[in-house]
């Protein structure tokens, strides 16, 4: 069976969807902001098939997510590093961990929270307008043509 391409839509969602629809592709992302770079140490992780995998980050390279760093030349070893366009993914995925953690797990919440570095509290991200700082509210907002 032929994959839809939404790679050229004029929707938003559409393309991201595109990129990152798959239900491997956030996991990858996910661990790459976790601190695994290294092809084995995602596979292992995930326990993802390799050809999976190898698809998965190859994509990521294609679209400049994240980048194919050396480490080892016999034999030839790489690692994933994220580009500054991969690290902006970063928002997306904070918003599906809030609303998963709100919405598909029992009253106790899931079991890992984020917290912050320093102060070590919960963290519960949102998603806020970046020129007002008010959190995004569907019965607020509405779709447009960008200004000319």
């Amino acid at each position: 069976m032929k994959r839809t391409r939404f790679d050229d839509w004029p929707c938003p969602i559409a393309r991201a969807t595109d990129l990152i629809g798959d239900w491997w592709t956030p996991l990858v992302m996910r661990d790459l902001f976790f601190g695994r770079r290294r092809f084995d140490a995602i596979q292992e992780s995930l326990r993802i098939p390799r050809a999976v995998l190898a698809a998965r980050l190859e994509r990521l390279v294609d679209e400049e997510m994240v980048v194919k760093v050396a480490y080892e030349d016999r034999p030839p070893r790489y690692e994933y590093r994220l580009t500054d366009k991969g690290r902006d993914f970063w928002p997306v995925l904070a918003a599906m961990w809030r609303w998963s953690a709100d919405w598909l797990f029992d009253a106790a919440g899931p079991p890992v929270v984020l917290k912050n570095r320093e102060t070590g509290r919960v963290v519960n991200p949102i998603v806020v307008d970046e020129d007002t700082g008010a959190p995004v509210d569907l019965r607020t907002i509405r779709v447009g043509r960008p200004p000319h």
